[in-house]
């Protein structure tokens, strides 16, 4: 048996993908810069292991369900002045999702909450962190379904409980009938201290109950939860979608 076809068959077995793509590439280089035997596997880990660690952002970032590409670098912090850059700038660290807090985002529609979720989101991809991204709406409709399946307590494990991340967007676009507010409490008091949740709403903190069936007790236990251990961010200003629309004439200044 050739000696390429040895490799390829150990590489398949021990599933060292780019080992076996690569490898032939790194020998000739390491020959050229006259690189020891130690180097020469080293270079092999190293890259084997940065072509497994894109696989896995690769596949987290398909499974994340994120509704368009919005990286923090392409925010715009001037247009948005009521936006917290520096905390912003902090929180993408993503020390929070160690510790298991959360992010609550205020403010109304169109200064940036997705946009910054989404943010934030992508950056826990890329940092191999498994990240959910749902709306309110979508959230509710699959927890219902699950539900009246019987099938509510495997949703919650696969769907709920195994991301780092779980992003929420829009909370109070729609408000909740009882057994949707009793669902959506449960989807907190389930992550509390076990896993970190950004969530947007256009809502302040007093509206909320006009959300979840008018039920003022439920929503300060979840709130409770909820903000334990939070970071809120308040964000104003201009609507960050109309502001082309503006310059362009399209809509009036």
């Amino acid at each position: 048996m050739l000696l390429h076809e040895q490799i390829r068959h150990l590489c398949e077995s021990f599933n060292l993908v780019a080992l076996e793509e690569h490898w032939p590439r790194l020998a000739e280089q390491c020959v050229v810069q006259e690189k020891s035997y130690g180097e020469f596997l080293l270079a092999l880990l190293q890259n084997e292991q940065a072509c497994r660690d894109e696989r896995t952002r690769s596949m987290f970032s398909r499974m994340t369900g994120f509704p368009a590409h919005k990286d923090l670098g392409s925010f715009d912090f001037e247009f948005a002045s009521g936006v917290p850059k520096r905390q912003i700038q902090e929180l993408s660290s993503l020390s929070f999702i160690e510790r298991h807090e959360n992010i609550v985002l205020l403010g109304p529609s169109g200064v940036g909450k997705t946009h910054l979720a989404i943010g934030l989101g992508l950056k826990a991809v890329q940092a191999k962190k498994k990240t959910r991204f749902v709306s309110a709406a979508d959230l509710m409709l699959q927890l219902s379904t699950a539900k009246r399946q019987n099938k509510l307590k495997q949703y919650m494990s696969r769907s709920i409980m195994a991301p780092k991340l779980l992003i929420i967007d829009e909370i109070g676009y729609l408000p909740f009938g009882r057994e949707e507010a009793n669902l959506f409490f449960n989807v907190i008091a389930k992550r509390y201290e076990h896993g970190s949740i950004i969530l947007t709403s256009n809502l302040s903190f007093g509206q909320w109950p006009s959300s979840f069936a008018d039920d003022a007790t439920l929503t300060a236990a979840m709130l409770d939860r909820l903000l334990h251990h939070s970071h809120v961010l308040q964000l104003s200003g201009e609507s960050y979608r109309l502001k082309d629309k503006r310059r362009s004439g399209t809509i009036p200044e």
